[in-house]
């Protein structure tokens, strides 16, 4: 958010007991009237997501989309993410997904094998990784 010059407003989430349950407790910042935009690790069952995507639309945010590093996508959330209020929903292929599934959920994949072999590329070579980044305002000095 910092580098994009953007609020930043944070999913309050806590497991509940020993299950891998969630529940989307309290949403940490304004999204009234803002276009949101969810960041995520993995999406596994969408339980969390979908959860945290209503959370924001009750507290006003005109839409939300997600960005997901690892879509798991376990057979839940074909029936959960559909229900859920997301505009978009993006997701890399770092696990790969169906096309029966992409279509069904309207994904978004974006290819990681190019970053991946740069990084490669970069350590055998003994080249900075970090450096791959700072173009974007993200290498070391961020």
């Amino acid at each position: 958010a910092a580098h994009l010059d953007l609020p930043l407003a944070i999913i309050e989430k806590r497991r509940m007991g020993n299950t891998d349950r969630t529940e989307s407790l309290n949403v940490i910042g304004e999204v009234e009237g803002k276009k949101a935009i969810l960041v995520d690790d993995e999406v596994d069952t969408g339980g969390s997501l979908a959860a945290a995507a209503r959370a924001l639309v009750a507290q006003g945010a005109a839409f939300v989309s997600a960005v997901v590093v690892h879509p798991v996508l376990s057979p839940p959330a074909m029936k959960t993410l559909p229900t859920a209020p997301l505009k978009e929903l993006v997701v890399t292929d770092s696990i790969p997904v169906s096309r029966e599934k992409q279509d069904a959920l309207n994904l978004t994949v974006l290819p990681i094998a190019p970053l991946l072999g740069e990084a490669i590329r970069r350590i055998h070579e003994g080249r900075s990784v970090g450096e791959m980044f700072e173009g974007l305002g993200l290498g070391k000095d961020a």
